[in-house]
Formats: structure tokens, sequence, C-alpha cells
């Protein structure tokens, strides 16, 4: 994690107003309200903002297949050196299909071995939007020749939501939810 402590701690139960308590009763429904929406509540109308986009990316309406799509967020997350995310995302990409090995090589990138040619395009693609926010040619061809035009532009979508994301957290100081534990990889970021 890049900071000691929170920038914009993540509000208590207590803190909230009841605009807050409102935004985060879904979650705290399920039995859990994580770090980032604490955090975020402190501006409830952003956060009704944020979550609506969030939620699509993360949805079944996202054309994305979720193996794929945790891939691509879990790339993001490294090379934003976001703890949070990555932290979150493991666990979500171990659930939506990818294996331990699979999640230890997302670190290295498309040149590590062993990953299809489709994983391979997507990180790929995931490396061209973090360093150029652009998609080459030859990337975007080989993309098209396994994806749909809607694949294509759920990845890009994807890619820049977690962006996003992994702003907010590093530079609000989002601290892991109680029980997690930080990478040995991103400790120091």
């Amino acid at each position: 994690m890049r900071l000691a402590a929170p920038r914009i701690p993540p509000l208590a139960d207590a803190e909230m107003d009841a605009d807050q308590k409102e935004l985060v009763a879904p979650m705290a429904a399920t039995g859990r309200v994580l770090n980032i929406f604490r955090t975020l509540a402190r501006a409830p109308k952003a956060a009704r903002a944020f979550l609506a986009w969030g939620n699509y990316v993360l949805s079944r309406r996202n054309d994305l297949p979720p193996r794929q799509r945790e891939l691509v967020i879990l790339r993001v997350g490294f090379l934003c050196k976001s703890g949070y995310e990555w932290t979150q995302h493991v666990e979500i990409g171990l659930r939506d299909g990818l294996t331990p090995p699979e999640i230890a090589r997302i670190k290295s990138g498309a040149s590590a071995p062993d990953w299809s040619q489709d994983d391979r395009l997507l990180l790929q693609a995931a490396d061209e939007l973090h360093h150029d926010k652009f998609i080459s040619d030859a990337t975007w061809a080989g993309l098209r020749g396994s994806f749909t035009e809607k694949q294509c532009m759920d990845l890009v979508f994807t890619v820049g939501q977690y962006t996003q994301v992994s702003m907010i957290l590093n530079t609000f100081g989002v601290p892991l939810d109680p029980g997690q534990v930080l990478d040995p990889d991103l400790k120091g970021y």
C-alpha cells in the first residue's frame, strides 16, 4: 500500500448520515460493507454514479466472460500497484475460473509462458491501454479475430473503470478490509 494511513478514512456505521446509510444499505444487507464503499460514501452522489457504471462492468451485461474480465482487472490492478484492487480481485478471479498459477503469472503480463492466445491478447491490450491509452492496430486485429466488437468495447471499458478505481484506492489510501493480506509484490507501493 502506498500510504501508511488513509487520506480519506472509511466511515464507521456510527459516522454515517441517512444518505450514506441508504447508499450502503444493499451492501450491509449482505453482511459486509467493504472499505472502498465506506470511503466513497463520503461523497454519496458521486458514489451512486460510480456504482452504476461499476455495476455494468461487473455484470453479465459486460460481454467479456467473467474469467477474462478478471484477468484484465487483475492486470490493471497490478500495473497500477493497487494493493486493495489486487487483493479484492484475486478472490473474485479464483471464483470466476482463474487458477493460482495464472494469477501469479498475471504479474508478468502477456510475456509470461503458458497463456492461451486470447489471454495473451487481453493482457497485451491492458498493457497498451495502461501505458499508451491506446490499443495498437496489431493487438486490435488479434482481438477482433477472437472477440466480438462488443467484447472489445467492454475490454476498453473494463480497463478504464479499473484504472480509475485504482487511482481512487491508491490516492485516498483505502485500507485492506479485515482479514485480508497484502501481496508481497505490492508492498511499498
